[in-house]
Parts: structure tokens; C-alpha cells; sequence
């Protein structure tokens, strides 16, 4: 399945993959919600998925993805090539990242080797992420561990203060925090984040 929200891109990807042996386009999404319709539709073995689109991220949906059908690769086809866009894809579990660059037939044998179960992705960024990221719980205070919980949650700033009893500019400024131990730019990756990490037990600091 692609994922984009400019039909050009989707229809000339579409091509090429139509084009080579053992694979076939089997839906187009151009958003986060009809990618997940239409995703559950299918159930593609493969999804291509930009990181901009109209609704929400890719990395939005690929957490989706990954929670609904967990058997589906995900493989994420940009613009953007930096070193925060590769992060955000590997916190979502995109299994290879793709710039918009690449000719057509790399495209074709990404697919090809992502669902014979490869993964594709530049091993410094990998390396630097599991550094970085790999357990930050002797990092974040009590407070700002809570505040991870109820951002994953999909809690608001003003919402969380609610919930734990202070301003929303203490929420803002525990946010902050975190998003500079964490290494992190915006706060669906801190979600991502969470996520990726909650089959090994992670949970913040328990409501009081």
C-alpha cells in the first residue's frame, strides 16, 4: 500500500511497482485515517508511507499500523533525509527509509527485500538512536515520567495539568525537558517512543 498525499507520487510508485515481478499495488491512501482504513481492508504485507501528510505523520500511522496489524513493514519514502526524520521512523518501526530520490527499481528492491523480511536502515543512525534512547528512565525525574505517560496517553498540555494538579506552563516546561533528554523535536515521538518500548514493561511514575 502507499501512503501520500500527492497523487502524482502515488500513481508514479504505483507503476513501478505493478511493473515488477511478485508485487502489486493492493490500495492508495492519501492521509493518516484513510491509510488506516483501507490498511485494515487489505492488510497490506508492505506500507509506504511519507511523513507529511495532511491529517497527522507517518509516524502516526505507522504506530497505528503497527498496534492493528503488527505483521505489516513499514518503509518510509521522503523529502526529508536528516538525522531527526530517520529517528522518528525508527520510534514508529519503519524497517527501511527512503528518500523520494531514489530511481525507481531501488524502490522496487526495497520492497522486495523488506518483505522477505530485511530491514534496511542506515546503521550509525541506529546506533546513535539505541544510544541515546535506549533507557532513559534514570534520566526523566517522577514528574516528567508521568507527563511522558499521559503525552502517550494523547493527553493535551492543558489536559495533563488538569490531571496532575498544576499550571499548564509546568506541564510546557516538563515537556521541554524531556524532549532534550530524550534527544527528541515534537511530541508524537515521545509517544513513539512509549510505544516502542511498552513490550519490555515501560510504564512512567503510577498516579497518586
Amino acid at each position: 500500500m502507499i501512503v501520500d498525499d500527492h497523487e502524482v507520487v502515488r500513481r508514479g510508485i504505483a507503476e513501478v511497482v505493478d511493473r515488477a515481478d511478485g508485487m502489486r499495488v493492493v490500495a492508495e491512501a492519501s492521509s493518516v485515517a484513510e491509510g488506516l482504513h483501507r490498511a485494515g481492508l487489505v492488510r497490506p504485507q508492505v506500507v509506504l508511507v511519507d511523513l507529511l501528510l495532511p491529517d497527522g505523520t507517518g509516524v502516526d500511522l505507522m504506530l497505528a499500523l503497527h498496534r492493528a496489524l503488527p505483521d505489516t513493514r513499514s518503509i518510509v519514502l521522503t523529502s526529508f533525509g536528516d538525522e531527526d526524520a530517520v529517528d522518528a521512523a525508527l520510534e514508529a518501526g519503519a524497517v527501511a527509509f527512503l528518500l523520494k530520490t531514489v530511481r525507481g527499481s531501488e524502490i522496487a528492491d526495497a520492497i522486495r527485500a523488506v518483505a522477505a523480511g530485511r530491514i534496511l536502515l542506515d546503521e550509525r543512525s541506529v546506533i546513535r538512536h539505541r544510544g541515546e534512547n535506549g533507557d532513559l528512565r534514570s534520566t526523566l525525574t517522577p514528574s516528567e515520567a508521568r507527563v511522558v505517560d499521559l503525552i502517550a496517553d494523547g493527553l493535551s498540555n492543558r489536559e495533563i495539568a488538569e490531571r496532575l494538579g498544576v499550571v499548564e506552563k509546568t506541564v510546557k516546561n516538563h515537556t521541554t525537558s524531556i524532549l532534550a533528554k530524550m534527544g527528541l523535536q515534537r511530541r508524537t515521538q515521545v509517544a513513539a517512543w512509549v510505544a516502542s518500548r511498552k513490550h519490555s514493561g515501560w510504564r512512567g511514575e503510577p498516579s497518586s
